[in-house]
């Protein structure tokens, strides 16, 4: 089963060379934000992981319901969907547009995301070849 899918645990704090997960999964929802392809929130996630228009599936570590983390996990398997797990809802949050900015350009009100499915990529760039290498899936 670990063929079917690879599950990338995301960690807050990483250093790495030119391009670190992090930063391909911020340019890719940046991307995607762009082009109207990110989905937040559990019941659109779901409804699109089982339909099968998702390329991505990014789940948060903190989401505090078991039973939604094993559904979406489950789904993603299923489907043969890479899932990237991060650790902060909040983070996530804000990497998928959730959030006001201010005339300075920093974010005011955060919304915590536990999930999040990229349907349409956009353009093609380098973090999403970055990520699709790294995490898995086509």
């Amino acid at each position: 089963m670990a063929d079917e899918q690879e599950v990338q645990q995301v960690e807050e704090q990483q250093t790495g060379g030119a391009m670190d997960l992090i930063g391909a999964l911020q340019g890719v929802l940046k991307k995607a934000l762009c082009h109207d392809g990110v989905v937040r929130g559990l019941r659109e996630c779901v409804k699109h992981l089982d339909r099968r228009q998702a390329h991505l599936c990014i789940l948060s570590s903190s989401c505090d319901e078991a039973s939604y983390v094993r559904l979406v996990e489950a789904l993603c398997q299923e489907h043969s969907i890479p899932l990237v797990k991060v650790a902060d809802s909040k983070q996530l949050g804000l990497w998928t547009g959730l959030c006001k900015l201010d005339a300075e350009g920093h974010p005011k009100k955060n919304v915590k995301c536990a999930c999040a499915v990229v349907r349409d990529w956009g353009v093609a760039s380098e973090e999403r070849e970055f990520l699709m290498n790294n995490v898995g899936g086509n």
